[in-house]
């Protein structure tokens, strides 16, 4: 299985970490947050990664040029303007060859890539999406799901206290969904999933997730890595 690394977002809400690295580049204890992506995924078994970039893209290509120091392939997109999650995947459409993933550059899980890409080839559905519990969902989207793990519903990131399953932005798409995806800019959130309910299958798992959303949320990553640092390999 192929995946694309979304890696194009400006980071605002980190700034100032980001004022002179793109978020991807931020550092979780002693390495960039894409680099525990791309490690993980490649401990998957998956090692051909498109990755799409665009805020201080240069620096990105840079640090990880082709890939081979991690035993993978890289090839990269770049946004000359935003195209959103989605737009961000149809323009590297010439890329995928057949079932993919998309993750984004600047969340760190340790999600089993390996038992996702089964999970997703083991069901008849186009979409398999990540998804957690968290107690407090504000913030993030949220999904409901029936007794088959079949999403029935979202509310994208509601303002009020709330808990439940919530979208880890972890995704398996059959290729055939780049037929369903318009040029220009297009957000899976709003403008592909929602034409799609029932076709979306849950993938429940309880491994570490964060998207690293915020300043607060950049230093308890870190504080969770130091103190379980076998779970991404990171050495002291």
């Amino acid at each position: 299985m192929q995946a694309i690394i979304m890696a194009g977002g400006m980071g605002s809400r980190l700034r100032p970490l980001t004022n002179e690295v793109p978020k991807p580049l931020v550092k979780i204890i002693d390495k960039p947050v894409m680099e525990y992506v791309i490690e993980n995924l490649a401990a998957g078994g998956v090692d051909d990664i498109a990755v799409t970039v665009g805020y201080k893209g240069d620096m990105i290509m840079d640090y990880f040029a082709d890939g081979s120091k991690w035993d993978v392939k890289l090839t990269y997109f770049e946004e000359t303007q935003p195209l959103g999650t989605a737009g961000g995947v149809k323009n590297a459409a010439d890329f995928i060859k057949d079932d993919f993933l998309v993750l984004s550059a600047d969340g760190l899980s340790n999600i089993d890539v390996k038992d996702f890409c089964e999970f997703h080839r083991s069901h008849s559905q186009q979409i398999t999406m990540a998804v957690r519990y968290m107690q407090d969902a504000r913030g993030f989207g949220l999904v409901r799901t029936d007794e088959r793990n079949i999403i029935t519903s979202f509310a994208e990131k509601p303002k009020f206290l709330c808990s439940g399953l919530i979208n880890m932005g972890i995704y398996a798409f059959d290729k055939s969904i780049l037929d369903d995806i318009p040029d220009g800019k297009c957000d899976f959130s709003y403008d592909v999933f929602p034409r799609h309910i029932g076709d979306i299958r849950a993938y429940n798992t309880q491994c570490f997730w964060s998207d690293i959303g915020t300043l607060s949320e950049y230093y308890l990553t870190n504080h969770y890595v130091s103190i379980h640092p076998e779970s991404f390999g990171v050495t002291f």
